[in-house]
């Protein structure tokens, strides 16, 4: 079980946490499919300074869940950016949830769940009717917490690989 945890917008302090949590998260999809996802060298330092970054910009935010008694430990993040009508994707106003990950000691406890809560709060707030994410195929977990919580399915990405590599 979770010890008491909060949900507040990250700050720089949190920058390297957050750089640790989203170099897990890009790991985890690399290892599910390295083709599809990239990682690059140094990944916890330029994603924790781009999370930093994002989380000063009028239309994205960065949620961090810390443990009441220690506000300066990190359990999970959620990234999400508001964007505005979107023609190519027919879409009109919304908030794409483009992280959203919680460390492995933090799991199980409804950090996840309640940085969705959150995550659909500040989307209300700032009059987006609907959020939108991406998960990977083998995320089962994580597309069952998204289901739970009121998401459904409407897309599926699909990946044509120009180059397979070569048997071996």
């Amino acid at each position: 079980m979770t010890a008491p945890f909060r949900i507040r917008p990250a700050t720089p302090a949190d920058q390297t946490q957050l750089g640790e949590l989203a170099g897990q998260l890009v790991r985890l999809h690399s290892d599910w499919n390295s083709r599809r996802f990239l990682v690059i060298d140094n990944v916890e330092v330029g994603y924790g300074r781009w999370l930093v970054k994002e989380a000063r910009s009028e239309d994205a935010e960065v949620l961090v869940a810390v443990r009441e008694e220690a506000p300066a430990d990190v359990l999970g993040y959620a990234y999400f950016r508001h964007e505005a009508r979107d023609f190519n994707q027919l879409l009109g106003p919304h908030t794409v949830l483009h992280d959203l990950f919680v460390g492995s000691g933090a799991r199980g406890g409804g950090v996840a769940t309640a940085l969705l809560h959150a995550v659909r709060d500040a989307s209300a707030a700032r009059k987006c009717p609907r959020i939108l994410l991406h998960t990977a195929v083998q995320n089962a977990a994580g597309q069952a917490l998204f289901r739970r919580v009121g998401f459904e399915p409407t897309m599926v990405e699909m990946t044509w690989e120009l180059h397979p590599p070569e048997p071996t």
